[in-house]
């Protein structure tokens, strides 16, 4: 059975199976690259996305779920206060001006690495949640593990270049996307534009969030063997992007490049409805039943990221074995809705039975069994 599927807008659905969209294509000049559709997690764009590379301080996300982690589970609280340590003060690089012995609350520390990118900060939250560097970064390494993080290894929490500390361009956008879903009370800082401590004010490095593309994170970062990077994600009507881009010449060419991107994944791509919960997509029929068909159904919403020009060669087949043998249960697995269409590989869908069908007693059963019997004879 074939059929097209109606198409609307999604709003929020149910991640299916990861699918590749083939065409259309595009270069970039970053050395690293992938941008994911983080509603359907569909690969729009990859480049080099499984290289270890040196995430500079865009591995400060990790840390920022870390003590997201820690907040969660009262192990600290917003506005409990952690006491800076000379190593925190003395830390090189971007820093929100600690001072040593300071008492600082937990939030302004996170506004702190989040908007200023304090290397200080990240210290001072490191020490505040498992006393030392050391142990904070064992606990980076157990949670990245835990939220599927497999291209990744921590030995600092603010991303300083070291030998043993790298990530990939995947474990990043997989990070970005865990920040987003599992600690969506806290994502708003991620597009404070600027934060003021100590006197001083200083401006979010995130240079999309000035721009009109609906970014709303996450992190810049730069070292000198990694060139210019950033995890950076946009919303635009209720469809979310994740974008890391690494290993660009400058701040200038970081800003166009990830913009360009994130308007072409826009632009080229969009994520439509195949199914909500419960649509009936056909019926079977059924064998030996108190109803002759059965309704089938799809038990969750599902949705998928394709190019919008092949978005009208969409289609579906339903495949099933016939008849269905009763009794049948509700929600029992009749058979699956294959969709494909252009540039995308094809989705199997399991489809369900809507209601209970018990089979028919010992009388009607003979009867029925003989009314096709006697069918098959006169043909």
């Amino acid at each position: 059975m074939r059929f097209l599927a109606l198409l609307l807008p999604l709003c929020l659905l149910l991640v299916v199976s990861p699918v590749r969209a083939e065409l259309p294509t595009t270069e970039t000049t970053a050395r690293e690259a992938l941008l994911i559709d983080a509603t359907t997690n569909t690969v729009l764009l990859a480049k080099n996305a499984d290289q270890r590379m040196p995430p500079s301080s865009m591995s400060k996300l990790m840390t920022m779920y870390a003590v997201f982690d820690a907040l969660r589970d009262g192990k600290i609280a917003l506005d409990d206060t952690a006491t800076v340590s000379e190593l925190a003060w003395k830390q090189e690089g971007s820093r929100m001006f600690l001072e040593p012995g300071m008492q600082v609350k937990i939030e302004d520390l996170i506004r702190g690495v989040i908007v200023q990118s304090g290397n200080d900060a990240c210290v001072a939250l490191a020490e505040a949640i498992s006393g030392s560097v050391g142990a904070f970064a064992g606990l980076l390494n157990e949670t990245a593990a835990r939220i599927g993080l497999t291209g990744s290894h921590f030995t600092n929490a603010s991303g300083l270049p070291e030998p043993d500390h790298y990530m990939t361009p995947h474990d990043l956008v997989v990070l970005s996307m865990a920040l987003i879903k599992n600690f969506p009370e806290h994502y708003h800082y991620f597009s404070e534009k600027e934060f003021t401590f100590n006197k001083i004010k200083q401006g979010n490095r995130n240079p999309l969030l000035y721009r009109s593309i609906n970014v709303d994170g996450l992190k810049t970062g730069h070292a000198e063997e990694a060139g210019y990077g950033i995890a950076v994600s946009a919303l635009q009507d209720s469809r979310r992007l994740v974008l890391v881009v690494n290993g660009l010449k400058d701040m200038q060419e970081r800003a166009d490049e990830a913009a360009r991107l994130l308007e072409w994944g826009f632009r080229e791509f969009g994520t439509y409805t195949l199914f909500k919960a419960g649509d009936q997509v056909g019926d079977a029929g059924v064998w030996l039943g108190q109803m002759e068909n059965v309704p089938l159904v799809v038990d969750e919403d599902y949705a998928v990221t394709l190019p919008r020009a092949a978005r009208g060669q969409l289609s579906a087949d339903i495949e099933y074995q016939q008849p269905i043998a009763a009794p049948i249960q509700k929600g029992q697995k009749i058979g699956m809705v294959k969709v494909s269409a252009p540039g995308m590989t094809t989705i199997e869908i399991p489809l369900t039975a809507a209601l209970d069908i018990p089979k028919l007693g010992w009388f009607s059963a003979i009867a029925t069994k003989a009314k096709y019997v006697l069918a098959g004879d006169g043909k």
